[in-house]
């Protein structure tokens, strides 16, 4: 049973069948957000989803970012990342027509980012999320 459903922007339906969340900067003990902390951060989360599910295509939906302080640190200007950083494994009907949809699923591994600790769901999910080009992007199988 999926933890949601999500409307992608095609028109097509999508099942979030795994969801893990975690802090975007949890245990980061010094120095600030800024832009090689949060390159860092983001290619870490996505290196994690593709270890996780070795068989799954991954895709990142670039975050959007805040920079709240404008003088710069040693290190640049402060760059906020929205405050939880998600790695999800969604499901759908086989991407190939020719594929019978009762025998076959797509599935797409996605990191993303969202402000919000709750689950994505419907129309109501991140604009980025729904503009996932999961005929590109996920890989039928065989049940």
């Amino acid at each position: 049973m999926p933890l949601s459903h999500i409307a992608l922007s095609s028109g097509r339906s999508i099942e979030l069948t795994e969801l893990r969340m975690s802090s975007t900067y949890g245990g980061m003990l010094e120095g600030y957000p800024c832009k090689p902390i949060n390159d860092m951060r983001v290619s870490g989360l996505q290196r994690q989803a593709e270890r996780a599910f070795p068989s799954v295509p991954v895709h990142l939906v670039r975050p959007s970012c805040d920079y709240p302080d404008e003088t710069a640190g040693a290190f640049g200007p402060v760059e906020v990342l929205p405050f939880v950083a998600c790695i999800g494994v969604f499901g759908s009907n086989p991407v190939a027509s020719e594929l019978d949809p009762v025998l076959h699923r797509s599935t797409l591994g996605v990191v993303w980012f969202q402000t919000v600790l709750d689950v994505p769901s419907g129309e109501d999910a991140d604009l980025g999320l729904r503009s996932i080009r999961w005929e590109e992007l996920a890989q039928d199988h065989e049940l």
